[in-house]
């Protein structure tokens, strides 16, 4: 099957491409937003390859999958067929619905041709998406091994564009936990904040699995595959238990919780017990491995391809 998409979330794609497809995205001479083309910090396979807008209207694709709304129209105008009616297509949501509860409409809310396929399901839960039909894969990641160590008392933080979304990534949060140990900031973006940026994810890994515990304070976003990342290192986590965060993160694998005095005193607490940290990170790990492998995610999304393109 030949699938068409733009490279848009980086981990997530970088699961979806190891599937057995064909898997085209488009490239712009700049590799901005809406052409970034292959990976360049992550590991992709050989059955991705990068066409330009103007090659695009001659691909026989089998499905398209859009991640944004401007894409619906991007694909219209580059492949010359209408996603969903043309071709068939289903839109992946990835991110939490912005806005008050009541203003929460999904843009392919009614769409009878379009399947509308949720990360987590508490944002299926919170998108109103009207008729249309909707499903939930949730993530998958590829596995990057127990390289958990532990050894620098320092908690590990990953945000993208840490200054820019502030209080929905938790970022005020940030010197509140650094009063209880040092923190180390990662993600696109970090540098603005004296954090460490653009760094290949395996080095990205290998700096988070140095650090004793994941912090994850994010108040309103998807499930973020980094806090996967971390648990299937082997990480323990301290959360805020926002969003999806409580069904991915069992008691045994981390403490999660609204109150904040009880994350500071789980960080003091994790930096004194190292050896509690560690089975605490075995069992994120085996947790993380249960719910978010890369062969039930993508059997999921085979199934569903399957049928989309029938």
């Amino acid at each position: 099957m030949r699938i068409f998409a733009w490279h848009v979330h980086g981990s997530w794609m970088t699961a979806f491409v190891q599937g057995a497809h064909e898997y085209v995205v488009p490239v712009l001479p700049d590799r901005s937003a809406n052409g970034r083309g292959r990976a360049q910090t992550w590991e992709w396979p050989a059955s991705v390859r990068e066409l330009p807008p103007k090659d695009l209207a001659a691909l026989d694709v089998d499905v398209v999958v859009i991640q944004r709304p401007e894409e619906l129209s991007l694909a219209t105008a580059w492949l010359g067929r209408r996603p969903g009616i043309d071709v068939p297509a289903v839109y992946v949501e990835h991110n939490a619905p912005p806005g008050p509860v009541q203003e929460m409409r999904h843009p392919v809310a009614d769409r009878p041709h379009m399947t509308l396929v949720h990360v987590t399901h508490w944002n299926r839960v919170h998108w109103d998406a009207g008729g249309a039909r909707t499903l939930v894969i949730e993530h998958g990641i590829v596995d990057p091994g127990p390289a958990y160590r532990g050894d620098l008392e320092r908690s590990a933080v990953v945000i993208n564009e840490p200054a820019r979304r502030g209080r929905v990534t938790g970022t005020d949060l940030l010197p509140r936990f650094e009063k209880v140990a040092p923190l180390d900031l990662f993600g696109i973006g970090a540098g603005a904040l004296g954090g460490v940026e653009n760094l290949p994810q395996a080095e990205l890994h290998r700096a988070l699995a140095e650090r004793r515990l994941y912090l994850h304070l994010c108040r309103w976003t998807s499930l973020g595959l980094s806090l996967i990342e971390a648990m299937q290192l082997a990480m323990p986590v301290v959360a805020l238990a926002t969003t999806e965060v409580p069904r991915a993160v069992p008691p045994e694998a981390g403490v999660v919780s609204n109150d904040l005095e009880e994350l500071e005193e789980a960080v003091r607490w994790l930096l004194r017990e190292p050896q509690r940290a560690r089975a605490m990170g075995a069992a994120a790990r085996e947790a993380a491995l249960a719910r978010y492998g890369l062969g039930r995610f993508l059997a999921d999304w085979d199934a569903l391809l399957a049928e989309v393109a029938a």
